[in-house]
């Protein structure tokens, strides 16, 4: 029961982070994996690219195909929805941690 409402929870928490990393430079999937699990996340591809595919779909990323040595990546970059979701997200995260912190 605890275990999936941290998910739910942090669920939330990878979506935020996405979004923060995708508006200071394009990201891929292998390097969110990477850089979630030094945060303490432990996801999967098999959870990360759905959360990825849905952000594309609801329009707060944006998705760019490029050639890596042969291969296709896929990088997603922040839209100006993806900017104006963050910044609620940041704004309402700040308010909630402030009241939470002691």
């Amino acid at each position: 029961m605890e275990d999936k409402v941290l998910r739910k929870l942090f669920l939330g928490f990878i979506h935020i982070h996405v979004l923060h990393h995708a508006k200071e430079s394009p990201i891929y999937g292998t390097w969110m994996l990477e850089e979630l699990r030094e945060h303490g996340y432990s996801i999967g591809p098999g959870t990360l690219y759905p959360i990825l595919h849905s952000m594309e779909s609801d329009g707060l990323l944006l998705r760019e195909d490029r050639n890596v040595e042969g291969h296709i990546r896929k990088y997603y970059s922040i839209t100006e929805k993806g900017n104006y979701v963050l910044k609620e997200a940041q704004e309402k995260a700040y308010e909630l941690f402030k009241e939470i912190k002691d």
